[in-house]
């Protein structure tokens, strides 16, 4: 398999100067891809125009990245503390989607209270743009040789360079690559979460299906994960943020299916 004899480097190309990594490439990547299926998703269901997609676009990026960058530099505070200014070093990577689902969403309620737009209408759409986006910015990870798995001999492992691999696993060469598995269960995810804003009953029904779904994926990813992450009780941080999330979106799917079987007051 390819990528089990590639050895990938974080700079895609140099312009002067200026260094651009792939890490940011498919950030961007990923953020432009987003905005495309909403705005095809709002102006095809009457929601709004272009304009009021870019203009909320504009935020929920600005206040997405924000989240996602502050809420990796928290979990790891003692190490960006002793280093500041690589809390300013994005590119490379730690950026943590935990963070950046919240920052988001709070924007999106603050931004739809402002403007007078139906909250989650948008956040139903909005969450499969993220799924989609999340698909693709993964492949950054791969790249900046992060966020895998553990050692493997499966044909499909990827091989990390020593100056990457994690303590304990300085004689492993080839590890799970969890970053591919994500992506493709994202990708998975965004075209389940399309068919079932068909067929929804109750606006804000995809965006509790997508709590749900990313919070089973990340569940199953961090069966694998051996990067460093907070841990407590013997359990890893994203696995019980995961769980809060899969609880969240259920509840809401339990109340409103719960709500279309009362019967209706006469």
């Amino acid at each position: 398999m390819f990528l089990h004899t590639f050895n990938p480097s974080p700079i895609l190309f140099h312009l002067g100067p200026l260094t651009v990594y792939w890490y940011g490439f498919f950030v961007v990547l990923a953020i432009a891809a987003g905005v495309g299926v909403i705005r095809v998703l709002a102006v095809g269901r009457k929601l709004g125009t272009p304009e009021t997609v870019y203009d909320l676009a504009f935020y929920v990026i600005i206040a997405a990245v924000i989240g996602a960058r502050l809420y990796a530099v928290l979990l790891f505070w003692p190490q960006y503390l002793a280093n500041p200014l690589e809390i300013f070093a994005v590119w490379h990577g730690g950026m943590a989607i935990h963070g950046a689902i919240l920052a988001g969403a709070l924007t999106i309620l603050w931004y739809c209270r402002h403007k007078k737009l139906p909250f989650f209408e948008w956040a139903d759409l909005i969450v499969i743009a993220v799924a989609l986006g999340q698909a693709i910015g993964r492949w950054g990870n791969y790249f900046n040789q992060e966020l895998f798995g553990r050692p493997t001999n499966r044909p499909w492992g990827i091989f990390i360079d020593p100056a990457h691999r994690p303590p304990g696993f300085e004689t492993n060469a080839y590890f799970h690559p969890t970053f591919l598995y994500e992506s493709v269960l994202n990708l998975g995810l965004f075209f389940t979460l399309l068919v079932f804003l068909k067929r929804r009953k109750n606006a804000g029904q995809v965006g509790a299906a997508y709590l749900v779904g990313y919070g089973v994926i990340r569940l199953l990813m961090e069966q694998y994960r051996i990067d460093l992450t907070p841990v407590f009780s013997g359990v890893r941080f994203p696995v019980v943020v995961s769980l809060a999330l899969i609880a969240f979106g259920a509840a809401l799917l339990s109340y409103w299916w719960l709500s279309s079987k009362r019967p209706s007051s006469s």
